[in-house]
C-alpha cells in the first residue's frame, strides 16, 4: 500500500508540473501582454515599471523559473488585473463554489446514471430499456448550452420554480447543477448497464437466484459492487470534467466560480490567474484519478495493488 501511493503521488506532482509548464510557456507565447490595452494612456517609464512589477522585463526562463519556486511555496503570484488580490486570494475565494457546484452535479449525475442503467439492465430489450438508454444517448449528444437553455426555459420562464442566475440559495443551485450533471448521467447509466449485464451473466448471480433470493437481494448484495466498477472507473476524470466543464454552466447562470475567473482571466491575459487556475484544475484531476485506482483494489479483490503501482 505505502509503496502504490508514493509511486501514484510522484506521479500526480509530474503530471501538474508537466502540465503547469506547458500552459506557462503557451500563455507566454500568445500575441499581446496583459497591458497591452493600457498601452497607449501609459508613458513609456511607467509601462517598464508595470512590467518590472510582474517580473516581465526578465528573460522567459527566469520568470518560469522565479514563478515555479513561488508556486512550489504555494504562492501562486499576483493578479494583472486585480490589483488589490493575489491568485490565492482570487481562487479561494471562487474555489469553493465550483467544488459545491460539482459535488451536486456529481451527486445527480450518479443517482441519475446508476438508477436508470441497473433498471435498464434488469429489464434489457425491454421498453424500459429502450427508453431509458435512447435518453442516455440525448443526454451525451446535446450540449451542455443547449441543456443550460433548455432547463432555463421551462423551470425559470414557464413554470416559474427557479430564478435565473446568481448563487444565494439552493433555488439557486439546483437548475445549474442539474444541467451540469445531466451528459454525465447519461455516461455513467451506459456504463452501469454495461456492467450490470455482465455481472448478470456470472455463475455466483445465477446461483444466487437458483437458491430462491428475490431480485432486490441478488441485486444490491451481489451484482451491484462488481457493477459499479465500471462507474468507478470513470468518476475520477469525470468530477475533473465536471470542474472544468463548469465553464460554460457558470457563465450561462452567472455564478462566480472558478470557471468564470478562468475564461476572464484568458480574455484579459491576466497570466498567474490562468496558470494559477490550471494547476488546481489539473491536480484535481490527479487526485481522483488516484482516488480510482485507490478504491479499485477495493472493490475488486482481483486488482492488486503491487500491479498497478
Amino acid at each position: 500500500m505505502f509503496k502504490f501511493i508514493v509511486f501514484r503521488l510522484f506521479w500526480v506532482v509530474v503530471t501538474v508540473w508537466a502540465v503547469s509548464t506547458i500552459t506557462f510557456f503557451m500563455v507566454r507565447a500568445a500575441p499581446g501582454d496583459p497591458f497591452m490595452n493600457e498601452v497607449r494612456n501609459l508613458k513609456e517609464e511607467v509601462q517598464a515599471a508595470r512590467k518590472r512589477e510582474y517580473n516581465l522585463d526578465l528573460p522567459l526562463i527566469q520568470q518560469y523559473g522565479l514563478w515555479l519556486k513561488g508556486m512550489v511555496q504555494g504562492d501562486f503570484g499576483p493578479s494583472m488585473k486585480s490589483r488589490d488580490k493575489t491568485v490565492a486570494q482570487i481562487i479561494g475565494q471562487a474555489f469553493p463554489v465550483s467544488i459545491s457546484l460539482g459535488v451536486i452535479a456529481m451527486f445527480f449525475a450518479v443517482m441519475i446514471g446508476m438508477t436508470t442503467g441497473v433498471i435498464s439492465a434488469l429489464r434489457q430489450n425491454t421498453f424500459w430499456d429502450y427508453g431509458l438508454m435512447g435518453f442516455a444517448v440525448l443526454g451525451i449528444s446535446i450540449p451542455n448550452f443547449i441543456l443550460a437553455t433548455i432547463l432555463i426555459i421551462v423551470g425559470v420562464f414557464l413554470l416559474g420554480w427557479f430564478p435565473l442566475s446568481g448563487w444565494e440559495t439552493p433555488y439557486h443551485v439546483l437548475l445549474p447543477a442539474f444541467a451540469l450533471s445531466l451528459p454525465f448521467a447519461a455516461r455513467i447509466s451506459r456504463l452501469s448497464r454495461v456492467g450490470m449485464l455482465e455481472i448478470l451473466s456470472e455463475d455466483f448471480v445465477r446461483t444466487a437466484y437458483a437458491k430462491g433470493l428475490k431480485e432486490k437481494h441478488v441485486v444490491i448484495k451481489h451484482a451491484l459492487k462488481g457493477a459499479i466498477l465500471p462507474v468507478v472507473s470513470y468518476l475520477g476524470p469525470a468530477f475533473a470534467l465536471i470542474l472544468t466543464g463548469s465553464l460554460v454552466i457558470e457563465k450561462i447562470f452567472d455564478i462566480p466560480g472558478l470557471g468564470k475567473i478562468f475564461v476572464l482571466a484568458a480574455i484579459n491575459r491576466d497570466y498567474y490567474v490562468v496558470l494559477g487556475t490550471v494547476v488546481v484544475f489539473s491536480s484535481l484531476l490527479c487526485f481522483f484519478n488516484f482516488l480510482v485506482d485507490l478504491s479499485y483494489a477495493f472493490l475488486d479483490p482481483r486488482v492488486k495493488l503491487e500491479e498497478a503501482a
